[in-house]
């Protein structure tokens, strides 16, 4: 019936399309606060176990480090093979991180623990998005930003709910987080029935799509990417530094409670989740590569403004600034990539979301050893020059819209 009505069967599918993106919206915000839960309770780690800077940062490193082994691999094999389960293993692995974590006796126990939330998320991130993309209608930016809205609406909630579960009862108190891992397996377990079903049938509906004004040899796709890695490298590598040592930078500078500042650190990603809809939306319309020019080269001279700024509020109405702006790039970026490469879209998934996320939080590790001989002060005044690699975005193809 649904095949004989083209009418009906386009509304079925636009119903469809939004219901499995808002879905699969709240999955990866479910994901997230469990894993931006991590920072916000570094300054607890740190006093309970008398860690230094450089631990905190290889806290971070392996995180990060076990994401962007995993993930790629993790995309590799999805881009093949599509089975309904992954989603909910990565969920497993997640909920294993926290009950460890929760038990921590020692700093080796804590790595160990870290190693199973970054399994966790390398198994969940790259299907995600490849779910997103089928979901999209054409829609690509749209759609991606609607699914990574809710990696940073979970980012930007992780400290407010380390701040009342954790800080006031004690890390004991994260296995209480294995609620939101068992939900979130339990969502993704129907999430990939619909998404192995639907791949069945499914023939993608492109309305508007951005395509190069030329073709391209595989080297010089290869080298677009590359650019494109680059560009979303600088913008990782200055959020997870952000991340990291933001409630440190506020608490030597201003003296604030570490309640305060992870308020702070909410009030910064959550204005990241703002930018990250509005850059996805931009990018449909007006073209990616406009929006990565404004989105990383627009946020350094605030970036660069933060370390000297003297007053409180005005540091924190700078980092507005500079989560919106910064993340509006996201969408843009990862869409652009696949559209390079659309035959392998879990793959780039997981190299963006995995491997640069990877070399940000190799970055946060060097930058919490130049803390430790320094300050963290230092940190953000050297840290300021990285959205300044956004001038690569000169390399870029130009793009032309088509309609279908």
């Amino acid at each position: 019936m649904i095949e004989n009505n083209n009418t009906s069967a386009s509304q079925l599918m636009e119903r469809t399309t939004f219901s499995v993106l808002l879905v699969v919206c709240l999955c990866h915000f479910l994901n997230d606060t469990m894993q931006s839960m991590l920072p916000a309770i570094y300054p607890i780690l740190k006093q309970e176990f008398a860690l230094t800077f450089v631990q905190v940062g290889v806290i971070t490193l392996v995180l990060n480090f076990t994401s962007s082994i995993v993930q790629p691999i993790v995309g590799l094999y999805a881009d093949g093979h599509h089975h309904y389960w992954q989603l909910s293993v990565g969920m497993f692995f997640t909920l294993t991180g926290i009950f460890l974590l929760s038990m921590a006796s020692g700093y080796a126990m804590i790595l160990t623990a870290i190693t199973f939330f970054g399994c966790g998320t390398a198994i969940f991130h790259p299907q995600a998005s490849q779910v997103a993309q089928v979901a999209s209608g054409g829609r690509k930016g749209l759609a991606q930003s609607i699914f990574q809205v809710g990696g940073n609406a979970g980012y930007a909630v992780g400290p407010l709910l380390a701040a009342a579960i954790i800080l006031p009862q004690g890390l004991r108190a994260i296995h209480w987080l294995g609620v939101i891992a068992v939900a979130a397996a339990v969502i993704l377990y129907y999430v990939g029935r619909w998404y192995v079903r639907t791949l069945k049938t499914y023939k993608q509906q492109v309305h508007v799509r951005w395509t190069t004004v030329r073709q391209y040899s595989p080297g010089r796709i290869r080298f677009f990417v590359l650019v494109l890695f680059v560009l979303m490298f600088s913008k990782n590598f200055y959020t997870s530094s952000m991340t990291s040592y933001y409630t440190f930078f506020l608490i030597d500078k201003f003296h604030v409670s570490i309640s305060q500042s992870q308020v702070c650190l909410f009030i910064f990603l959550a204005a990241q989740a703002v930018g990250t809809v509005v850059g996805g939306m931009l990018g449909d319309k007006y073209g990616r590569k406009y929006v990565i020019w404004f989105s990383i080269l627009g946020a350094a001279p605030f970036t660069m403004a933060l370390p000297y700024v003297p007053q409180f509020w005005m540091v924190v109405a700078l980092t507005i600034v500079i989560g919106l702006i910064i993340a509006s790039a996201f969408a843009s970026i990862l869409v652009f990539a696949t559209d390079l490469m659309p035959a392998h879209t879990a793959m780039v998934a997981g190299l963006f979301y995995g491997l640069s996320f990877g070399l940000g939080g190799l970055g946060s590790a060097i930058f919490g050893w130049v803390a430790e001989y320094t300050s963290v002060e230092y940190v953000f005044k050297i840290s300021t020059v990285l959205p300044l690699l956004g001038i690569c975005a000169i390399f870029l193809p130009k793009m032309q819209k088509q309609a279908n």
